[in-house]
């Protein structure tokens, strides 16, 4: 059994910790942005296969006190890398966090990578190129106070990054944040789903990947860990097989996603087919004044623009009137959540909220507002 660091952002520790938990954790302990687990290798391997809200799984190989650059050097350089790495294979060095004396993340990584080049050169007369793109090793750091964790990247690129969207709107939710508010609404595969502001697709396209039972990692082309020393492919062949066998053909209510805007909605429709949903997702150009419920029960959820990046408060305050009208008057049975940044802009919905669930979409603390529609 291995600790893992699984990282997710800020405020959706709990929502990963229950996906962890469904998908066999152990240990299970959130921390701020991430979520300690344990388990064997085949774990790790499905938490990168078929986690929805995570955006990478590390593995600790190190934990030590450092305050400056010769600590770091020195802990760093005692490592057994030749555990995990060849000098013909390529290295990357990621650093987060900071301290007193370390605090430019850059050098901290350089200072990590001339420690571990140190050693191999000692043992074997050369050493690991660097290869900031595609490296065999992705090595995490992380200094926090007189604490540094070095940990391995099994993920290598964020896995918010599923390998469907190629095209996107102005200001698309990650991949991972729309998973997470699909749980957070407790959104069931047997209810219809609409998002009425659909942009380039994202949380239709989760909607459909969740209840279709559709692994997103199935979409990527590579993980981290499939270049490590110790890397299983029969066992990995076994768990992609086991996902591929595991998808439904189809859904069991259906999804919609709608937009004024021709060409995002077109990035939407390119998007879904890409991850191969494309004719499970019922797409429509449709202005928010002329949308009319598709059933009488089902969960409406939007990601409207808060102000900050796509127009003036001022002049999205009708906008937002118009949002809460349109639920009101035409959705009557349903449940709907908007997902907002901007508590002005809140009031000018003009319902009552059952409940408000806070989160952030980046570095925008935003709140999901959740109204029963009766």
């Amino acid at each position: 059994m291995n600790q893992y660091f699984a990282t997710t952002a800020r405020g959706l520790e709990t929502v990963a910790a229950e996906e962890l938990k469904t998908l066999g954790a152990a240990d299970i302990r959130p921390d701020f942005t991430g979520v300690y687990f344990s388990g064997d290798k085949a774990l790790m391997y499905r938490v990168n296969l078929w986690a929805r809200t995570i955006f990478r799984v590390l593995l600790p190989i190190a934990e030590f006190r450092c305050w400056d650059r010769k600590m770091l050097f020195r802990e760093v350089e005692r490592i057994a890398w030749e555990d995990y790495l060849k000098p013909n294979n390529t290295l990357a060095v990621k650093c987060t966090g900071s301290n007193a004396k370390l605090n430019h993340t850059h050098f901290t990584a350089l200072q990590v990578k001339d420690a571990i080049a140190n050693r191999q050169k000692k043992k074997f007369g050369y050493r690991s190129s660097v290869d900031t793109n595609d490296p065999d090793l992705l090595v995490n750091v992380h200094i926090k106070d007189d604490r540094c964790i070095v940990s391995l990247d099994s993920s290598a690129n964020s896995l918010h990054r599923r390998g469907y969207r190629l095209a996107v709107g102005s200001a698309p939710l990650k991949e991972t944040l729309a998973a997470a508010l699909l749980e957070m609404a407790e959104y069931s595969p047997d209810l219809p789903f609409l998002d009425p502001l659909c942009g380039s697709g994202t949380l239709p396209i989760e909607a459909a990947l969740k209840a279709l039972n559709i692994a997103p990692g199935l979409l990527r082309e590579k993980f981290g860990f499939t270049t490590w020393q110790d890397f299983d492919e029969s066992l990995w062949n076994e768990l992609l097989e086991e996902a591929k066998n595991s998808q439904l053909n189809q859904l069991k209510a259906p999804i919609y996603g709608s937009d004024r805007n021709f060409n995002v909605l077109d990035q939407a429709i390119s998007n879904a087919q890409l991850c191969g949903v494309g004719d499970k997702i019922k797409f429509a150009q449709t202005a928010l004044s002329e949308l009319e419920a598709p059933a009488e029960k089902g969960i409406l959820m939007c990601n409207p623009p808060y102000g900050e990046r796509l127009g003036e408060v001022e002049e999205l305050g009708e906008f937002y009137k118009l949002l809460g009208d349109t639920f009101k008057q035409r959705f009557k049975g349903w449940t709907a959540y908007i997902l907002t940044g901007n508590r002005q802009l809140m009031k000018k919905v003009g319902l009552r909220t059952s409940r408000r669930l806070h989160v952030y979409n980046g570095s925008i603390e935003c709140t999901l507002l959740k109204y029963e529609l009766y």
